[in-house]
Order: C-alpha cells, then structure tokens, then sequence
C-alpha cells in the first residue's frame, strides 16, 4: 500500500514535537500535533491514524488520562499508542501506561532508530489491516452475487446438476 497513514504526536513542548517530526519524517507518512490530551482527543473524532506517540506528563489531561479516553472509545481503541516519558526512574509509570492501553512505554532520550522502527512496525500493520478489510468486502460481494445467481436458478427451476 502506497496511502499515506496518520500519526498522531502528542507533547505539551513544541521541541519535542519538532523532535519526532525529525525523526519520523522519513517514514513518508502524515504527521498531525496535538498540544494536549483534550486536542488529541477532538483530533482522533474526525480521522484514523495508525498510530498514537503520547507523552505522559502534560498540562490538564495527562497521557494516562488521555490513553484511557482513547481506549473507551469503540472508534479508537484498537489504536496503538506507544508513552514517552522522561520520568523513567519509576517503574510505577510504565506499569501505569500499560494498564492505560500503552502497547509501548519508551524512557526520554530515546534512541530515534528504535523509536522510527517500532513506528513503522505499526504503520505496516495499519496498512495490512486496511487490505485485509478491502479483501473481506470484495469477498462478500462476490458471495451475495453468488448467492443471488443461485437464488435465481432456482426459481427458474434448473435441476441441480445442471446449476453445478
């Protein structure tokens, strides 16, 4: 698949957005903001994404809130998020964001390679589940055309050995 997927940022601080847009970039894939928990939120009512990096200390909504939020919803919980934190002495947080709906919990300074490859792992998995569902509706079309085919020979009363 070649259609660029959604990626949805989440940080409090302009650097580290402007930080993971460096790092992303090269995944070729479409990168939205969010300020905040409450703007990511509004963000995920109006489109998919494959994808959701939230930060875990913020302002107001905090990430373990904000993931929580996510989870709740049947339109957004089946999206992975993946928590950056620099509190990374307390295990209490990973194990906090876990319990949230966190599929990973990545400690700040992470190494940009990891965090790009384990991104794209999502971003690859998105687009094969977008395929398998474009396959499935192929494959119940046919089957209803099928079933209508069928229906129709026997009304007209075809023995079933010619229908075959």
């Amino acid at each position: 698949m070649d259609d660029k997927v959604k990626i949805l940022l989440v940080d409090d601080r302009e650097e580290n957005l402007i930080a993971l847009e460096a790092i992303l970039s090269s995944l070729d894939q479409e990168l939205v903001r969010a300020r905040s928990g409450e703007e990511a939120l509004k963000a995920l009512l109006t489109d998919e994404y494959a994808v959701i990096l939230l930060d875990v200390v913020m302002p107001g909504m905090d990430g373990f809130e904000t993931a929580r939020d996510i989870k709740r919803r049947k339109k957004t919980r089946g999206i992975p998020i993946i928590f950056l934190t620099a509190l990374n002495s307390d295990p209490d947080y990973a194990f906090r964001g876990y319990a949230a709906g966190a599929v990973d919990f990545i400690a700040k300074p992470f190494d940009p390679w990891v965090l790009r490859a384990k991104v794209s792992v999502f971003v690859d998995l998105y687009n094969k589940n977008l395929q398998l569902e474009r396959q499935a509706a192929v494959i119940r079309e046919q089957t209803a055309l099928i079933r209508e085919q069928a229906e129709l020979l026997r009304e007209h009363g075809l023995p079933a050995e010619e229908r075959t």
